[in-house]
């Protein structure tokens, strides 16, 4: 379509830099000789000024960089190419030109994809320009923040064929996921004994089983995003599981089992935080190569490199369902953090609870004391504040958290929000037309919410019951 009614093009050009067109004229009867060498009495004859179009040569790109019109090895190799990456702005200058060129001369395609980008924009969506002063130096955000910043910032801020406005915050916010990732592998590393190898991988604790079923997770869709050009959404995911689940909760959960006396259960810790840690340098290196490859020096050494890695793999042998114990406590953690920001209570005030559906053994208590100051006790005495939490119930003594009057008003509100999710799944799994037309597995997973929405107005329907009595 980008090739209907065109006319002409005009291949000659009046500038100064350029491949000059290999057309000669003699001197005297002003012949016209064209051919790649020039004539052999050029003596005779001068060359045209003229230069040919810029896109002229770039639509060659694709194969004269790789030895046409002789037969090598690389042409072989590497023609066509995998992927082209463009802006929207020059598809017909460049992309068509490529397209014909190559369908021309080798009676091919130039590439097998081709990904379209936008363009960045200043922070008020405007074409940069010199006009309007509104440009952005790259070199001054580099000298500011690093070029892995920079690069971040660009790739997970852009969606595949639209533009993206410049934005200083999202740079910073860039910066400071860097230095946390840095300081991460800081203290990766400084915890590791001298003369360490990274061995193979013996999960011992839930945590680690847990921490290895999330990077799992995260291979997956980092792997399935980048093969859709998707970077975006990849990088995203990459930065959400380093923030969420490697530094604020693998690296405090693992800090307890680096301070035992149990070597043993010390170097499967340390073994496990080094192997996601080399995983992540491999998983990021596209998007910040600088930081990634000086922390994968750090871990292996200086003659090595990341770029000659391979990607990271998933592991198999994951006891899931310790890792989904682990993710209960993770809940666990969450609901009791939320409720000392909701009723202002001090982190370091120990809060009493009971636990039923979920068996808790020395680590998960452990665990639970480290990251949020909570005792277990056999039960509650008094009145009781309780929570669901997916299979089980938390319960806690009231007194340690709120007042009877504030907490009732909490649970209407939150019996009103599940008694519309539950009428929203119902309206759903009585529609006749979902059921005939929606997956088996959709289905399911709406049976599954409303199951757990009922179980969850049950249990706080319970509790305003024993709370107004």
């Amino acid at each position: 379509q980008w090739l209907e009614n065109i006319e002409d093009w005009c291949i000659s050009r009046q500038l100064w830099w350029g491949h000059r067109i290999p057309v000669w004229y003699h001197k005297e009867t002003g012949e016209i000789y064209c051919e790649v060498d020039p004539p052999k009495d050029i003596e005779n004859y001068v060359q045209d000024e003229d230069v040919l179009d810029t896109w002229f040569s770039s639509a060659l790109w694709p194969f004269s960089t790789l030895g046409w019109p002789e037969e090598t090895e690389d042409l072989k190799r590497y023609f066509p190419t995998s992927c082209m990456v463009t802006g929207y702005d020059i598809i017909f200058f460049w992309v068509a030109r490529m397209a014909f060129s190559a369908r021309h001369f080798l009676n091919d395609v130039p590439f097998r994809d081709c990904l379209i980008h936008g363009l960045i924009r200043d922070e008020k969506g405007r074409k940069m320009s010199k006009s309007l002063g509104n440009g952005v130096d790259p070199i001054d955000v580099i000298d500011n923040y690093g070029c892995d910043s920079l690069r971040l910032f660009i790739l997970t801020n852009s969606t595949p064929g639209l533009d993206t406005n410049y934005s200083k915050e999202k740079i910073e916010a860039g910066w400071s996921f860097i230095n946390k990732f840095w300081n991460a592998a800081r203290y990766v590393l400084m915890n590791r004994p001298e003369g360490f190898k990274l061995g193979k991988l013996e999960l011992k604790s839930a945590a680690d089983h847990w921490i290895i079923n999330e990077l799992n997770k995260c291979i997956d869709s980092v792997t399935l995003n980048l093969d859709r050009y998707e970077f975006g959404i990849a990088g995203n995911e990459a930065m959400s599981f380093v923030w969420d689940d490697f530094c604020s909760l693998y690296i405090e959960f693992s800090k307890a089992a680096l301070t035992s006396d149990n070597e043993e259960e010390k170097l499967s810790t340390l073994n496990t935080l080094i192997y996601v840690l080399d995983a992540l340098t491999r998983m990021l290196h596209p998007f910040i190569p600088f930081v990634s490859e000086e922390i994968y020096q750090e871990i292996h050494g200086k003659e090595s490199s990341v770029c000659t890695e391979t990607w990271p793999k998933k592991v198999s042998d994951i006891d899931t369902g310790k890792a989904g114990e682990v993710n209960q406590l993770i809940e666990i953690i969450k609901l009791v953090r939320e409720l000392r920001s909701q009723h202002d209570i001090k982190p370091s005030k120990e809060l009493r609870f009971h636990l039923e559906g979920l068996d808790l053994n020395s680590e998960y208590t452990a665990i639970l004391y480290r990251m949020c100051k909570i005792v277990p006790t056999d039960a509650i005495e008094g009145e009781s504040l309780v929570r669901p939490i997916s299979d089980a119930t938390i319960s806690f003594t009231m007194s340690d958290i709120v007042n009877k009057e504030e907490e009732l008003k909490k649970i209407d509100q939150e019996l009103k929000r599940l008694e519309g999710e539950i009428r929203r799944s119902n309206g759903i799994l009585s529609n006749e037309k979902f059921l005939a037309k929606a997956p088996a597995a959709k289905v399911e997973e709406e049976r599954q919410k409303l199951a757990h929405y009922q179980a969850s107005y049950d249990t706080l329907a319970k509790q305003k019951e024993e709370l107004s009595r």
